[in-house]
């Protein structure tokens, strides 16, 4: 890219769904305020979120629903035919 060209992102604010696995567990989080790039949907936290956030996970809050989840290992899935689906 030539050193005059500038890239314009177009950042908007989202509520998007944070997870995180910690200790072997999936953690999600609801509803977190995030600014997003509408191109790439990558995500930006302010220093604030990120502390809330951390400070979900570590002291482990009572959530308010508890999922089931499907788990797959990669390398089982695409050699596997019997993970193939029918």
């Amino acid at each position: 890219m030539p050193d005059n060209e500038t890239h314009n992102e177009t950042l908007v604010d989202k509520k998007v769904t944070y997870s995180i696995e910690v200790d072997g567990r999936l953690v999600i989080i609801e509803d977190v305020p995030a600014r997003v790039n509408v191109e790439t949907g990558e995500r930006y936290f302010s220093p604030e979120t990120v502390e809330r956030l951390q400070q979900a996970v570590w002291e482990r809050y009572r959530p308010v629903r508890t999922i089931e989840t499907l788990v797959y290992e990669y390398a089982a899935f695409v050699s596997d035919e019997s993970l193939q689906p029918s």
